[in-house]
């Protein structure tokens, strides 16, 4: 079969073109996606070029001309399933490659209002660029390395689309308060037990969950994660910092980061 929808959903449809479409359980047989994919939340269309081919080996790919390592995906049978895609609903050509923008959370929410979007999946030395300037809308890069193929960075792209739809995570704060939302990485998250290692044992010193935590106090609790992701992010993504303009609270939890923090390393 050329493709297949694996269930209909009324908020965001993703249809992928790629060599290897069984690769794509891991986004929907378990996890917050399949779990949101068994909700009706989303929906997939999973289209392989081999299916558009018109040769008995099913050719897909072919040697670059100009010579070089490796293969060169073949443009007509790419374009046949990006048209059925296409015709079946898909929207949105997204071709995944490191050459394309960044993915960042702006770009996930920008992409969870779309209402349906193709994913192609690159493989080999990549795309035959005829295909890239006559079918491809934008490309789309998940960071600055190479994988074997767009697989990987799609699953990427629907995981982070996905978790941000109403309900996919079953309470309302809960992708609200994750890291990049505000701009920030996230604060340190403990939970049970209290005390950890309770007993001290294999020489380890055990540790206690910050007090304030326990207090039951809701705005001081409220001000002391803000304050812990504020002093993250500037100590491990002092650029996202140097991005965002902080408020006057903002800038007085910083400095009372940064003092503590000194004070601890007299």
């Amino acid at each position: 079969m050329a493709g297949g929808l694996v269930k209909a959903g009324p908020v965001i449809r993703f249809d992928v073109v790629t060599l290897f479409p069984e690769m794509f359980a891991a986004v929907t047989a378990s996890g917050i996606s399949g779990r949101a994919l068994a909700a009706g939340l989303w929906s997939l269309g999973l289209w392989n070029p081999r299916d558009f081919t018109s040769d008995n080996y099913r050719t897909v790919d072919d040697r670059p001309y100009g010579g070089g390592p490796g293969m060169v995906m073949l443009a007509e049978p790419l374009e046949k399933a990006l048209d059925a895609a296409k015709e079946a609903g898909g929207g949105r050509v997204i071709y995944l490659s490191p050459q394309g923008r960044r993915l960042d959370h702006a770009k996930v929410m920008e992409l969870g209002n779309l209402p349906s979007m193709v994913l192609l999946c690159g493989r080999y030395e990549g795309v035959d660029e005829r295909l890239i300037e006559r079918r491809v809308d934008e490309e789309l890069s998940i960071g600055d390395y190479v994988l074997s193929g767009g697989e990987l960075a799609a699953m990427t792209v629907i995981d982070a689309v996905v978790r941000q739809l109403p309900g996919a995570l079953g309470g309302e704060q809960s992708a609200a308060e994750e890291s990049f939302v505000d701009g920030l990485l996230d604060c340190p998250q403990y939970t049970r037990p209290e005390v950890w290692p309770e007993d001290g044992t294999g020489g380890k010193v055990p540790a206690q969950v910050p007090s304030i935590l326990l207090s039951g106090h809701h705005e001081n609790i409220r001000r002391w994660r803000l304050k812990q992701a504020l002093g993250r992010t500037w100590l491990r993504r002092p650029d996202l910092l140097a991005a965002r303009q902080l408020n006057d609270d903002e800038k007085k939890l910083l400095e009372e980061f940064q003092r503590e923090r000194g004070e601890r390393g007299k």
